[in-house]
């Protein structure tokens, strides 16, 4: 395939710096208007135009231009927007899940600093309860003890442990009040009668 016509005056059009010059003045506006129909920013529309003619001032030893010169500029700009379209969509897209991965991150610490201080409120108002009432109440809650089986252990009547039982929730209950939705939610068998 021969070359195109005009190869050796697009060759010298790029090969010194007037040359050079003169092509990036007469077609710089009218490129840069056209990466803007691509990529509806001003700024980046000549940024694309400034990089394509600095790859062309750097390579033009090596270039091998088969066509129109002007082709080959409205080409490269075409390219270097789309590229640009292509870097813009996968950094919006990084950004999106990332932005996910960070409020994620967030919810799960909020959660567990939340659910560890309603755990330290839970123990220092269990441990503010009588001592009999205290084991009846960790007997059934935390060692998952039915009332029968506490009374057994501990030698009691069931209605005792019932009572007890009922006084430790109600104690709860009020010194927790603030904490109660959430208590209710996270720790759901804690509050249960039995």
């Amino acid at each position: 395939m021969a070359p195109a016509p005009g190869i050796a005056t697009q060759k010298a059009a790029i090969a010194d710096i007037a040359g050079f010059e003169q092509l990036f003045k007469s077609n710089y506006p009218k490129l840069c208007a056209y990466a803007n129909l691509f990529v509806n920013d001003p700024d980046a529309a000549e940024d694309v135009v400034q990089e394509v003619f600095f790859k062309l001032w750097k390579n033009r030893a090596e270039l091998e231009i088969q066509t129109n010169l002007k082709s080959y500029l409205f080409r490269a700009v075409r390219n270097g927007c789309m590229n640009l379209i292509e870097h813009i969509q996968v950094r919006d897209s990084y950004k999106i899940l990332n932005e996910e991965d960070i409020k994620d991150a967030e919810s799960r610490y909020i959660d567990e600093a939340i659910v560890s201080e309603l755990e330290q409120r839970i123990r220092e108002t269990i441990d503010k309860l009588p001592t009999e009432r205290r084991k009846i109440f960790i007997m059934s809650r935390f060692d998952g003890l039915k009332y029968r089986e506490i009374a057994d252990r501990l030698g009691i009547s069931v209605k005792t442990v019932e009572n007890q039982m009922y006084q430790a929730l109600k104690f709860l209950r009020d010194n927790l009040v603030d904490y109660l939705p959430l208590l209710i939610l996270i720790f759901k068998g804690l509050f249960r009668d039995e």
